[in-house]
Order: C-alpha cells, then structure tokens, then sequence
C-alpha cells in the first residue's frame, strides 16, 4: 500500500494504525500510516480520510489539519470529539467530523463499575494497609442496595446500567438531553436532575462534554447530592466544578472517583491528588485491550462505507 503517489486517482486515507495490520480494508483507497510522528507520510493536501491519532493531545491530532485541501472526513477515535469541533471552521467545505461512538463503551463502563466499587469498598485503602503490613478489617459499603444515577444516558451509559444488573442496586435512573424511554426503562431529561440528584447513593457522568454539560455538576448540583454520596465521572473533566468539588471533598461529606479531571492532565501538586475521599485515575477509560480490534472495526465499516458512498457513522458536525 503506497504512502503517496501523486499520479493516483484513488482517494488516500492516513491512519494511526498501520494497514497491513487491519485486515479487509476495502480497496478503491491508498492508505498511508501516520500516528502523530513529527513526519507527514506524504502531501497531506492529497488526504481525503484523515484518521485521527488516539491519545496525543490536541496539539499533534489537529496539527496537519490546515494543510489538509482535499479532506472529506475527518473520524476520532474517541467518542468525545470536543477538541476537534473547534476545527470545523478550517475545513474544506462539506468535510464530515465522525466519533467513535460505540468504540468505548465495554472498556469506560468496565472503567466506571471498577471505580465504583474501589471507592465504595475503599480498595486504596486497602493496598495502602498491605503496604504498610497492616491488617485492618473496615466496615464498608456496598453497591448492592444503592441507587445509581447516571447522567449521560448513551451508548456508554446504557453499557454502564449492563454492568450494574448482576449488582442488586435497589434503583437505576437515567438522564440525557432529553426524555426518552430506554430498553431498561426511561431516560429522563437534564432538567429533571434536581429532583433525582438528592435520591442517589452513586452518580455516573458519562455524558459528553458540550456548551450545556460545561460545569453541569457545579456546587449546587454537589449540594443536592446526599451525604456519603459517591461522584464517578468517566466522562470529560469538565463537566465537573473542581473547586467545587474540592471543598465537598475536603469537608469529607462526599466521595469522588474521577478517570478525567480538570485541568488534565492533573499537575503535580494539585490539590485533587491528596484530597480525601478521592481516586484519581488517567483518563484510561477507553486504553485497554478491548481498543484494538474494535477501532478496526469501526475502521473497515467506515472506509467502506466512504468508498461506497454510503451514510457515514457517527457524524457530528459538517464543515460549512
């Protein structure tokens, strides 16, 4: 498969993972290997699907954008793509932004479940025990009998409540822009929060991060929460008031465990890393084995449905 040949006619896509590596790519494209290196693998005004690198900073994913003339679709492979949305503006007009949508959703809500139970059973506290060489048997919390809230009922969402059945929580409620009535029962919409926040033991943000979620969970959303309460959050730091957060934390009358934070990453010496009650973890909701095989998938669908012509997946927004 040829980096660049500047006399073909076929359309060339750039992905992050190397082609030889992904089996049934359809044919009628070139593909070219490109991961965020500090070289372009060719002329990147002859790029028509640009793939962009996981996990390497807004900076590098966005970098060879401007150069990008003939650029028809841009896809993430993450499910959130606020940090590519910005770029529209700069896009050749008609060019497609695509998310992962799906891609994440067995490895975060896997995430989501490990991180509510560690706080509540206080797993930390316990390696922090073995460590020591101490034996101290706790009474502890469990997620049996709680009531869950998870805000941001999508595909993540929905794949977080599959997770949480074998557990006997006593009640699961579900929030999403709008009402809806799901296959486990109703989503209600944001402006119902206020009346749910107060009736659960655990909150799960997997929503994503847009203009309305920006500081959703602000100190009055903290404030309804009950006491002891558990915030999981899975989703973009953002959606959260840290400072906010942070006094409810300090206080001790809430608990967080936290896969994103803001700022991110978390400097050293923030406050956040030492604050009581809270696990913090590096954003690796979606890094884990079960990445690979499904983001070829998503790959072999959509340059095949490029290739076609056909209804993209996933689309987000269309440049102007």
């Amino acid at each position: 498969m040829s980096a660049d040949h500047s006399g073909s006619l076929r359309p060339l896509a750039w992905l992050p993972i190397r082609p030889e590596e992904i089996e049934d790519l359809p044919g009628g494209l070139e593909y070219a290997y490109w991961n965020g290196g500090p070289d372009y693998p060719g002329d990147p005004a002859r790029c028509a699907f640009y793939c962009v690198p996981y996990m390497k900073g807004p900076a590098v994913e966005t970098r060879p954008l401007p150069l990008m003339s003939g650029l028809r679709v841009v896809q993430a492979l993450t499910a959130g793509v606020d940090n590519l949305l910005p770029e529209m503006e700069r896009l050749p007009s008609g060019a497609r932004l695509c998310s992962a949508r799906g891609l994440h959703d067995a490895s975060t809500a896997e995430l989501a479940l490990t991180l509510t139970l560690a706080a509540l059973r206080d797993i930390p506290g316990f390696v922090r025990a073995q460590d020591a060489g101490e034996w101290r048997p706790v009474f502890r919390p469990a997620l049996a009998d709680k009531s869950v809230l998870i805000v941001g009922y999508g595909s993540i969402g929905a794949a977080v409540e599959d997770r949480l059945a074998p557990f006997e929580c006593a009640r699961v409620m579900r929030v999403a822009r709008s009402a809806r009535t799901a296959a486990r029962g109703p989503v209600h919409p944001v402006a119902a929060l206020p009346e749910l926040v107060p009736d659960a033991d655990v909150v799960i943000l997997t929503t994503p991060l847009t203009a309305q979620t920006r500081g959703l969970v602000d100190a009055g959303f903290l404030a309804r929460m009950k006491d002891g309460a558990l915030l999981v959050n899975v989703a973009r730091g953002a959606v959260v008031d840290t400072e906010a957060l942070l006094g409810e934390l300090e206080s001790g009358r809430l608990l967080a465990a936290l896969d994103v934070t803001d700022p991110e990453p978390l400097p050293a010496g923030h406050p956040l890393w030492k604050a009581p009650g809270v696990i913090v973890t590096p954003h690796v909701g979606g890094p884990s084995s079960a990445f690979l095989p499904r983001a070829k998938a998503l790959l072999r669908d959509q340059l095949a449905r490029f290739v076609l012509d056909e209804p993209l997946r996933n689309v987000v927004a269309a440049a102007v």
